[in-house]
């Protein structure tokens, strides 16, 4: 079996080796990168491949996946003249959480812990919880109160425990962290743990294949913890330095206005969260983060493109949610943020694909 890469602290330049079970930089307690730079493979020899994320083997730090439900390769379909959708809530949980979970358990299936830990709005511990289950690896999945209740019914079907945790999104983070650092267990961070975003990255490489090696002129990305937009990044700068594209797209970074610490960030033109920003209830729950842990990663990387900060509100999201179930889409109210940050001629005549992310089915229509 190849061995794993390093990861290492961004931060710092704390490095970690790859089969270590510690999740967090020793030094400075944040997230970890990934030492890997692979060379993505060109189009003509994608040609009769997997039809799953695993097609692009290359880029990917694992191989010969043996926990794989068939995700990835997700339909692309128009919704305007400019703009496509990519369907990524026709992943196997219904998220696409799937592309990079399937990563955390194939991880964790090496490492071979005494149990796998993780926090959750509902998507990602959907996800974790389902690859776990396939991997047959015991799960626990820590959840703010409140998390939609067909959410948790979907966790606890694939035989993960629930631990519903009082005070929110990060109160329930802060649990599966001192969860982590008990003895032979595995933290199946979406933010903390990179696999997660070579996971997410492949998003952009089904773009580029089914766009005939191209990329729009604007990728829309949810930013919460910001795993899909960071993992888009990934992929263009992957794509971009082996000759593969001529430009990079610009990301732009769509926040709900009632949690949108990186977006006041943005507007005052920092590199870095700017404190405590306010914080009030909102239909997308999944990226209702107020302190995202690599906050100044996104920062950089939106800026590094060209890119744009966006914030829709209550009344937004709303709509944009009856828009999509009119034309036959029907997607949870988070997966629906990007189209209602764009669908009223935001873009010019700029191209661009959003993502859908998640079911409807999973939180309901929101009124």
């Amino acid at each position: 079996m190849t061995p794993l890469p390093d990861r290492y602290c961004p931060t710092d330049g704390v490095r970690i080796p790859g089969d270590s079970l510690a999740w967090c930089c020793p030094s400075c307690h944040g997230p970890l990168d990934l030492d890997f730079s692979p060379t993505p493979a060109r189009l003509k020899s994608l040609t009769g491949r997997v039809n799953s994320l695993w097609r692009y083997a290359e880029t990917l730090p694992l191989a010969a996946p043996t926990v794989s439900l068939g995700e990835g390769r997700t339909p692309l379909v128009p919704l305007t003249d400019e703009v496509s959708a990519k369907l990524d809530f026709l992943m196997p949980t219904l998220s696409f959480k799937d592309r990079g979970a399937v990563m955390l358990a194939e991880l964790a299936l090496r490492a071979g812990p005494r149990r796998v830990v993780a926090d959750s709005s509902g998507n990602a511990g959907t996800s974790i919880a389902a690859y776990c289950a396939r991997a047959r690896l015991p799960c626990t999945v820590y959840v703010p109160l409140g998390t939609s209740a067909k959410k948790l019914e979907q966790i606890e079907a694939h035989g993960a425990r629930v631990e519903p945790v009082d005070g929110g999104r990060e109160a329930a983070a802060a649990a599966a962290r001192r969860a982590a650092d008990e003895p032979d267990t595995f933290y199946a961070s979406h933010v903390y743990n990179p696999y997660f975003l070579h996971g997410t990255k492949t998003y952009v490489h089904e773009l580029w294949e089914d766009m005939g090696g191209r990329l729009p002129d604007v990728l829309v990305l949810p930013v919460g913890n910001g795993t899909l937009l960071l993992g888009a990044a990934l992929a263009v700068s992957e794509l971009y330095g082996a000759g593969l594209l001529d430009r990079r797209p610009a990301l732009w970074a769509v926040q709900a206005a009632a949690v949108a610490p990186l977006a006041e960030a943005w507007a005052q033109g920092a590199e870095e969260l700017t404190g405590t920003t306010p914080v009030a209830p909102t239909y997308a729950e999944g990226i209702a983060i107020p302190r995202p842990q690599r906050a100044r990663q996104i920062l950089r990387a939106v800026r590094d493109s060209g890119g744009t900060f966006l914030t829709v509100t209550e009344d937004q999201i709303r709509h944009a949610q009856s828009d999509l179930a009119s034309r036959g889409l029907y997607v949870e109210a988070t997966g629906v943020a990007c189209w209602a940050a764009v669908r009223e001629g935001a873009l010019g005549s700029r191209s661009a694909v959003v993502p859908l992310c998640g079911a409807g089915l999973k939180s309901g229509l929101v009124h």
